[in-house]
């Protein structure tokens, strides 16, 4: 599949680049894209929800009425869960969500995105690009010289770039991330993927090897 470079005025530059089938032209694994996409909110979860069980009230410990002859239930300490202020049964505890998945399926799942991407037209390449200094206002013109303004947009750069990164952390619906840190979760909540020219070897590499 054959892609225009654009540069960043939006204007063809007369080049395009071609774009490998074994990442951006695969059948999609929908179930590899699941699990990838499941791992990637887990891992947001903080876990770190608690509520106090019955051991953890503070009050008295001593037994509230007769065990038999009141014609209810058999009631001990006024911490238990059944009583009003009184412990949680079963509350949560901290914990991590975390979970396991090989770096194959994780690859699989990374290039079914960019293919369904890829299918769908939204992928766009542009040439290598850096800004002087970090300003707002130079990664807004460039979103109004590619037509993005409305758009979630996701930027794959090669390598740190400061100043890039910078100027788009006050930008709502725009992400910049490195080719190193491409995932499905990102690729799949963007309306158009940017890729600069320089990074579509990185990513390549990192999803063929």
């Amino acid at each position: 599949m054959e892609v225009a470079v654009l540069d960043i005025t939006g204007k063809d530059t007369g080049r395009k680049v071609e774009l490998s089938k074994d990442v951006f032209g695969i059948e999609p694994n929908d179930h590899a894209i699941y699990l990838d996409v499941k791992q990637y909110l887990a891992n947001q979860r903080q876990g770190t929800h608690k509520s106090k069980e019955r051991a953890e009230i503070t009050g008295s410990t001593r037994k509230i009425k007769k065990q038999k002859g009141t014609g209810t239930a058999r009631a001990g300490s006024i911490k238990s869960g059944v009583f009003r202020g009184g412990g949680r049964m079963f509350g949560p505890r901290p914990r991590s969500y975390s979970f396991k998945l090989n770096k194959n399926l994780k690859r699989l799942a990374r290039k079914s995105a960019l293919s369904i991407q890829a299918t769908d037209n939204n992928l766009v390449v542009i040439e290598d690009f850096e800004f002087d200094s970090p300003k707002t206002k130079n990664f807004t013109n460039l979103l109004g010289a590619l037509a993005l303004d409305a758009r979630r947009s996701l930027f794959v750069l090669n390598g740190l770039n400061t100043n890039v990164y910078l100027s788009s952390r006050n930008l709502k619906g725009t992400t910049v991330i490195n080719a190193a840190d491409l995932n499905t979760y990102g690729i799949l909540n963007a309306s158009k993927i940017i890729i600069t020219e320089g990074s579509l070897e990185g990513i390549n590499t990192n999803l063929t090897k």
